[in-house]
């Protein structure tokens, strides 16, 4: 047998195409064969005009809040298109919900000054909300997400404005990707966010299977993508202690790693 934890378990990989990299290879250097089927791709937004005149008028907000690497890649993207000089915005300050949010935006020329220690919304405005009262805020994100963020602020004090980055919709061909790797069998399914549970479900329906899939364990990366897995009727078998790409690594490590305690059978 292989020393190496995760050899033969093949684990379902969730992510976007274009961020499906830096998941699968961690799971394929533990010796894992990760089987993607992105049921996310990015979209613009139905309407850019809230968003270009956000754009347009960046130097006005005391505070841009991002909430993903996806959010900071639509803001450039579009201010590019737009000419808006968006790394002149020098007394522009950003908080961004995690690590990998807070090295694309301070790629992009922002100024990151608040990363909260949680990559979740609640700490976020935790973090934020003692600094919100009278400030003008920009919350840019994907169409259709959770308003915690807003109406904390709100609710502190903050005049905040909300305007959608991108959307969120599945591809065309994930039913038939996902058909293909449950026939195939799986040991795993990773989870990155919300968002992931909602569209693999849509998938499900689409391709005529009975979502949750039975015998296969969830494994979260954190507590808001969890609460939606028991929505939909999926317990959690394991949630990542640290709600990054590392963390779920570890967790999926932890589960099925072949060395470990307690994790469920292989398959069949």
């Amino acid at each position: 047998m292989s020393n190496i934890p995760l050899a033969g378990r093949r684990v379902l990989v969730t992510r976007a195409a274009h961020q499906a990299g830096k998941l699968s290879d961690g799971l394929r250097a533990e010796g894992a064969e990760p089987v993607e089927v992105p049921v996310l791709e990015i979209a613009p937004p139905d309407n850019f005009e809230p968003l270009d005149r956000s754009l347009r008028q960046l130097n006005t907000y005391e505070w841009l809040i991002v909430t993903s690497a996806n959010t900071v890649h639509a803001l450039v993207e579009r201010a590019a298109e737009l000419n808006v000089g968006i790394g002149k915005c020098v007394t522009l300050k950003v908080a961004a919900i995690g690590a990998g949010t807070a090295a694309e935006a301070r790629g992009s020329g922002f100024n990151v000054s608040l990363i909260p220690e949680s990559y979740v919304a609640e700490a976020l405005v935790e973090a934020l909300e003692t600094h919100a009262k009278g400030k003008k805020i920009l919350l840019a994100r994907a169409s259709v997400a959770r308003d915690v963020i807003p109406d904390a602020l709100r609710a502190a004090g903050a005049i905040v404005e909300v305007v959608d980055a991108y959307q969120n919709r599945m591809p065309k061909n994930a039913p038939e990707q996902l058909r293909n790797a449950i026939a195939a069998g799986l040991d795993g399914a990773t989870f990155t966010s919300s968002s992931s549970v909602s569209h693999l479900a849509h998938a499900a329906s689409a391709a005529g299977l009975k979502f949750p899939f039975a015998g296969v364990p969830a494994i979260s990366i954190g507590p808001v993508t969890s609460k939606t897995l028991r929505a939909a009727g999926w317990q959690p078998a394991i949630e990542a202690t640290r709600s990054d790409v590392p963390g779920l690594i570890e967790a999926t490590v932890h589960l099925l790693g072949r060395h470990s305690s307690g994790r469920p059978p292989a398959r069949s």
